[in-house]
């Protein structure tokens, strides 16, 4: 890797905090979003433009917030494409179709550069503390040469296979977590109308065969009213499920389980709770059940 600075396009909820753990491991970054003060208040350089970044830096990570974004970013007038340059890598973190990540893969590798697609799991806690878990596809070259970049912000990288490989996988693990985390939160709904004692409940739960994610790691906080807000938004949750459902569509594979994640999450935004953290569908679910609150 070369000693130009980093630059870093989409500096919010999870950018920021990846910027700032590359800053904090002594990496120049020159960032860019659209919120004035972001890259200040992460450590890095403000950029002034797309092509300010596309020009001063060798590798460019974008964490953006869907595949639309990317592709202005990417594809705009004075994009990240129209300056592109051979020997270029462009590392995609956000959670995009796998579609239009292939896409642009084949545009800048039309130009000598290299876009590789990083899905990340473990939230803004983990960014914060640099534990991440990274599934990346694209050129194996390219990726292994990237890990002294990824190093500061993940503890375990996984790669997947060619362009389009790790959006895949990031898609597939997104819907497990919607699935598991709406479903516990209409059971917590039911154990605290049923009158359970709700840690007893959690604990009978990770110590049997409904264990999941969302019993071992959220709803522990969240019955004490702790939703450990910042993190993915109902809104973002129900995109990632759409992202999910037209991949299987494309896959040939008919989906029997999105209904449920998708009414929940769905029921999350009509009532309110869409811009908040998605651990919130489980007060959606408690305000059709007779205004349930976990804490009460």
């Amino acid at each position: 890797m070369s000693h130009k600075p980093i630059g870093f396009v989409g500096l919010g909820n999870m950018g920021g905090r990846i910027a700032r753990r590359l800053v904090d491991a002594g990496h120049a970054v020159l960032g860019m979003d659209s919120v004035p003060g972001r890259a200040e208040s992460c450590g890095a350089e403000p950029a002034r433009s797309l092509a300010q970044v596309a020009s001063s830096c060798d590798v460019i990570f974008m964490s953006l917030p869907d595949s639309h974004v990317v592709e202005a970013v990417v594809e705009g007038n004075d994009g990240l494409l129209a300056h592109a340059r051979a020997g270029q890598v462009l590392v995609d973190l956000s959670t995009a179709a796998v579609q239009s990540t292939q896409r642009l893969a084949r545009q800048f590798a039309e130009q000598g550069a290299r876009f590789i697609d990083a899905g990340i799991s473990g939230g803004a806690a983990a960014a914060e503390k640099g534990t991440l878990t990274l599934m990346v596809g694209g050129d194996p070259a390219t990726v292994d040469l990237l890990q002294p970049l990824l190093a500061p912000f993940s503890t375990k990288v996984v790669f997947m296979g060619e362009s389009g490989a790790g959006h895949t996988t990031k898609l597939l693990n997104n819907f497990l977590n919607a699935v598991s985390l709406a479903a516990t939160a209409e059971v917590m709904v039911a154990g605290k109308k049923a009158g359970l004692d709700l840690h007893r409940l959690l604990d009978v739960l990770n110590s049997s065969s409904g264990v999941n994610f969302a019993t071992l790691n959220r709803f522990p906080r969240i019955v004490d009213g702790d939703y450990l807000e910042g993190g993915l938004t109902g809104k973002l949750m129900t995109k990632d499920v759409v992202l999910y459902v037209d991949l299987v569509h494309a896959l040939g594979i008919t989906s029997l389980n999105a209904a449920g994640p998708m009414a929940c999450f769905g029921l999350g935004t009509a009532l309110g709770y869409g811009d908040q953290i998605s651990n919130r569908v489980v007060d959606a679910i408690g305000d059709v059940s007779g205004g349930v609150r976990l804490k009460s």
